[in-house]
């Protein structure tokens, strides 16, 4: 019985997880209107910002010919799917002394899909 219990506690604890899966077309739309202005998708193409290729599972700091702030040379993050969630939310509080300006994704769907659709870019 206890075991039952702490299975469906699991389960019930990893809905919002699941319910958090974005979706990449929808994102797309949203790196567009939101992220493109300073972002490119292209691999090697820096901007304002730097490339977004390959940003999840990169190290913070680390696109070649990119001067980052020394907040994010030194940050120490990993662009998962999580971290890159605490920071799409509110850049300034992650990495405290960013020059990024960006306000933040505050709707979390589509936070979520942002991130599905920057998973895509390998």
């Amino acid at each position: 019985m206890i075991r039952s219990t702490l299975l469906i506690a699991l389960l019930v604890a990893a809905l919002p997880l699941a319910a958090q899966a974005g979706d990449p077309a929808a994102g797309q739309a949203v790196f567009k209107s939101q992220c493109s202005t300073c972002h490119s998708p292209v691999a090697g193409k820096n901007a304002v910002g730097p490339s977004l290729f390959g940003v999840v599972s990169r190290k913070s700091g680390q696109v070649e010919g990119f001067h980052y702030s020394a907040a994010n040379k030194s940050a120490g993050l990993t662009w998962d799917e999580a971290t890159l969630d605490k920071y799409l939310v509110s850049p300034k509080t992650v990495v405290v002394g960013t020059t990024m300006t960006y306000a933040g994704v505050k709707d979390d769907t589509k936070r979520a899909d942002v991130i599905a659709y920057l998973a895509t870019l390998h």
